[in-house]
């Protein structure tokens, strides 16, 4: 099993958005069986609280939802347990890389916007999402678009993973 993990800051907005979009996006392409996908934070701060009613709300547009989501911190076990770990802005990248016991754990960290061809292109400082706790509805779309136009960048790496093994 493939395993991806989406990690923010309180992981009740952007990660798992990003979780459920992600694994949706790999079931429409048949990697469903093959992957899972979980999220969670840097932070402690929302531990055990469920998704934002607006990020709940956005994903519901689309058709998904996340009911059972409880807000977790990262833990430092999941860099051996994941081959793929996806922050979802800078500070997460930098908290992550840094944070990492070994090199083979800091290259398993990624920006989610690095898959995007709109940004793939730029450095770090320019591929971040971010955080639409502090806005309004729109800023929840932004999110969402951001996160949905990596989507299909991840999906054909993580294809080329598994194929590789």
């Amino acid at each position: 099993m493939y395993r991806i993990i989406a990690v923010c800051t309180g992981n009740i907005c952007r990660s798992p958005m990003a979780e459920r979009m992600l694994a949706h996006a790999l079931e429409e392409a048949g990697l469903g069986g093959q992957v899972r996908v979980d999220s969670a934070g840097t932070t402690g701060w929302e531990l055990g609280r469920p998704i934002d009613p607006r990020a709940g709300q956005r994903l519901a547009q689309s058709g998904l939802s996340a009911p059972d989501h409880r807000a977790r911190k990262f833990e430092a076990s999941w860099y051996d347990e994941r081959d793929l770990i996806l922050a979802l802005d800078v500070d997460h990248y930098g908290q992550l890389r840094d944070g990492a016991p070994n090199n083979a754990a800091r290259d398993k960290v990624r920006l989610w916007r690095s898959f995007d061809p709109a940004v793939s292109h730029l450095g770090p400082s320019d591929q971040g999402i971010y955080d639409p706790w502090f806005g309004e509805a729109s800023d929840f779309d932004a999110s969402w678009q951001m996160i949905d136009a990596a989507l299909k960048g991840i999906v054909e790496f993580v294809r080329k993973e598994l194929d590789a093994r």
